[in-house]
């Protein structure tokens, strides 16, 4: 078992694209694997960059896959950027997005006020996601904005991520246009920013030296958990392979091929 390599662990940071499931196909037993995790009287928190579902939506699909999860125990890209705007920037409400309707909700769901495409205002944020129904204009509207003075959050930058007919376009290719059209760069706030990892850390209210952070992709989740000072552990279930690993440089504190090997150690 994953406790016997490493006696002081208390807690998992768990991914979930490529580590848990790829889109609505799990990866193993889910049910099995979350009651192997409790049996060894392991914490954990879900940290996700894909910010196209609310946090019901994950804890309903989690449902489905027979695994019970409280929604505090689910930090997606969306929930870690408006955390951060809360914090930093909270006199800061009229926000420009490019993302899923799921995205927008969220911020309407923390007091935000959403600019409509075209709308004659200035944005004092404009946030970029992975947007299914990107448009030209839309682009054209959100770097008008930027390049106007809007503060330019990226939830995150993933090039891709893994579904069971490959890999699709991720939130990245969405940042990176409009990234060129303004001339801008954002402030990227998932992974591989420590801050989700550290927001997941308050909230089990353990030390870096008691958790390991698990996920399948080396630019955002592994070097994220560097970044943050955590341990790692790597899984080839997602996104790289163990080639990949080869030509890494910050190598993780465990491999396996996926979440079940990992916790069986």
């Amino acid at each position: 078992m994953i406790t016997d390599h490493f006696p002081m662990l208390k807690g998992l940071i768990l991914d979930m694209d490529g580590v848990l499931w790829h889109d609505s196909e799990p990866i193993g037993n889910l049910s099995e694997i979350f009651a192997q995790i409790q049996d060894l009287e392991l914490d954990f928190i879900l940290a996700t960059n894909n910010a196209t579902k609310t946090i019901q939506q994950y804890v309903e699909k989690l449902a489905g896959f027979g695994v019970q999860v409280k929604s505090e125990q689910i930090i997606t890209s969306a929930v870690a950027t408006f955390h951060y705007l809360q914090e930093t920037l909270p006199d800061k409400k009229v926000v420009f997005i490019v993302g899923s309707e799921s995205l927008k909700k969220d911020a309407q769901s923390r007091g935000f006020n959403l600019l409509l495409e075209g709308e004659q205002k200035q944005a004092d944020i404009v946030i970029v996601g992975l947007d299914p129904s990107m448009t030209y204009e839309k682009i054209g509207y959100a770097a008008k904005q930027i390049r106007a003075g809007a503060k330019f959050i990226a939830t995150n930058t993933d090039a891709t991520y893994p579904t069971p007919a490959g890999l699709l376009p991720g939130a990245g290719t969405v940042v990176a246009a409009v990234q060129t059209a303004s001339g801008k760069e954002p402030l990227v706030i998932g992974k591989p920013s420590p801050s989700m990892y550290l927001q997941a850390m308050e909230v089990m209210g353990l030390t870096p030296d008691r958790l390991m952070c698990i996920g399948d992709r080396l630019s955002t989740d592994i070097l994220g958990a560097h970044n943050g000072g955590f341990r790692s552990g790597f899984v080839l279930s997602g996104v790289n392979t163990f080639q990949d690993l080869e030509d890494w440089e910050l190598q993780p504190d465990i491999i396996a091929e996926n979440l079940t090997a990992l916790i069986n150690g």
